[in-house]
């Protein structure tokens, strides 16, 4: 349908108004909320995260296309709780205790949006307790910690611990500048990504599964 390539096209050019102009155009002409958010919006914000995956495009394009998601999925979010549309999952997001750096969860938190995920953002310095405690309330599954320093990334293996003594059938993913593979191999997360792209990715797989 052309409108919704349109939709996706100004979307991942961050012409957030064309966007918002199509959208309620789309839902003028009959077009399904749903369809209108899958076939446009989020169609639109998977090929941003495959271009940045490839270094084909940069943080700042990546918060105008966002900034052009939510101006969209603002006009939808009444169409898609009377068509009942259902979220894809629920994934609790934050960066670590004794961290205050943002910017790369805020990066995570858009492209999990961009995919359709509930993210229920706790911020920064947040500790073990908190995150399982917001994966309780929320019935999350998945748990994404970030950190960008050496020394703040001893909470995460706090979250895995707590998540384990809860019982909690929650996937705990890492990620930031200094955390790799064999770091969180060594505290028994579930997954390890380094870029937001990716952790959408799997964040998305895990919870559809």
């Amino acid at each position: 349908m052309a409108i919704l390539e349109e939709i996706s096209m100004y979307l991942q050019q961050g012409r957030a108004k064309n966007v918002k102009a199509l959208v309620a155009q789309a839902l003028e002409e009959g077009v399904p909320a749903e369809q209108i958010l899958n076939e446009g919006l989020l169609a639109g914000m998977d090929v941003v995260g495959e271009r940045f995956k490839k270094n084909e495009v940069y943080v700042p394009e990546v918060l105008l296309s966002a900034r052009a998601m939510n101006m969209g999925t603002e006009i939808l979010k009444p169409y898609l709780q009377e068509d009942g549309a259902t979220e894809k999952g629920t994934v609790v997001l934050g960066t670590v205790k004794g961290d205050l750096h943002d910017i790369g969860k805020n990066l995570v938190r858009m492209m999990m949006e961009g995919k359709g995920l509930k993210v229920i953002d706790l911020g920064v310095d947040v500790d073990a307790q908190k995150f399982v405690d917001a994966a309780k309330e929320n019935n999350a599954k998945v748990i994404a910690c970030s950190a960008l320093l050496t020394t703040t990334m001893g909470e995460m293996k706090n979250v895995v611990d707590l998540v384990k003594e809860n019982g909690l059938n929650v996937a705990v993913m890492v990620g930031g500048a200094p955390v790799t593979k064999d770091f969180a191999d060594s505290i028994g997360a579930s997954y390890y990504t380094d870029d937001a792209a990716s952790c959408a990715d799997q964040a998305l797989a895990y919870c559809v599964c």
